[in-house]
């Protein structure tokens, strides 16, 4: 399992830093949305 985990992070080394840009930015959204109800 380790060896995949470490293929995986290998393979796609490349995209991880947008990647979780793009996570970080669906959690901000996420946060946002659900307290937007809470200013209106």
């Amino acid at each position: 399992m380790m060896t995949q985990f470490r293929t995986a992070l290998h393979r796609s080394r490349d995209t991880l830093l947008q990647d979780a840009i793009g996570a970080g930015a669906l959690v901000v959204m996420l946060l946002v949305g659900l307290h937007v109800p809470a200013f209106i």
